[in-house]
């Protein structure tokens, strides 16, 4: 490390700033931020119509199933920009704590509202009209969203960065709450049963809740070896011994 050898100092390599725990070349970096960004790029992309047709849908009905999941893809446009601000930067990795805790409070703000609206539903016996628009939307997450998820989560793991798995974290949430969506309205439009509605928004509510402390607490997804971290920025030197040249 540096100051352990004064007299060799000029040979000190100067410091990259790679995720070291995932072994990456420069190109090999410069290669996953970019698809990290195109990946949001397309979740916000898919999450903006998302939201619009949900919420649209949501109004007419009186669903608060659906208005929470518009809201939740709101949240995804949120986190999304998020990790496009987070990879504008050269050195992403400085920003990964605040991109962490950012997209943890889009999630608690989630729960909160979507939890309060669904219990104030289940107390007064508010029923939601069927939305045929709402199934098929459901229906067309659960087949977009699982992949994008995974994308971004392999994506997120190469890089080392837990931003980027927690992003991939909520689109999966995303999936699930489409399933749980699907249940709710389609439970209301076949069979008539009203509380259907707010316990999948419920659903949605509890799941953001607990991701959104699971990425607040800070998960991890890759820890970083100290010995790995010190062998990245070990200079190119070896220690002076005090064994004589043999003639």
């Amino acid at each position: 490390m540096i100051g352990r050898y004064p007299g060799d100092l000029a040979k000190v390599k100067e410091p990259r700033f790679i995720m070291i725990s995932s072994g990456l070349s420069d190109s090999s970096r410069s290669s996953l931020i970019q698809r990290a960004r195109l990946l949001a790029m397309l979740t916000v992309g898919y999450n903006v119509i998302e939201s619009v047709v949900a919420l649209s849908a949501g109004n007419v009905a009186d669903s608060g199933a659906l208005i929470g999941f518009g809201l939740d893809s709101l949240v995804e446009v949120s986190s999304g920009l998020v990790i496009l601000w987070q990879f504008r930067g050269p050195i992403p990795e400085a920003k990964e704590k605040l991109a962490g805790r950012l997209i943890a409070v889009c999630f608690l703000g989630l729960a909160l509202y979507v939890g309060t609206m669904s219990l104030i539903d289940l107390a007064t016996g508010r029923e939601a009209q069927p939305s045929q628009i709402g199934i098929v939307l459901a229906i067309a997450s659960i087949v977009i969203m699982p992949y994008l998820a995974f994308a971004q989560r392999a994506t997120g793991k190469r890089l080392s960065s837990n931003s980027v798995v927690a992003n991939s974290k909520q689109t999966f949430v995303c999936s699930y709450l489409s399933l749980s969506l699907l249940m709710g309205l389609g439970l209301n439009a076949w069979l008539g049963w009203w509380w259907a509605d707010p316990i999948a928004a419920l659903t949605i509510a509890a799941l953001a809740g607990w991701e959104g402390y699971r990425t607040w607490q800070g998960d991890q997804c890759c820890a970083v070896d100290p010995a790995v971290v010190d062998q990245a920025f070990e200079p190119d030197v070896k220690p002076p011994t005090n064994e004589s040249p043999q003639l």
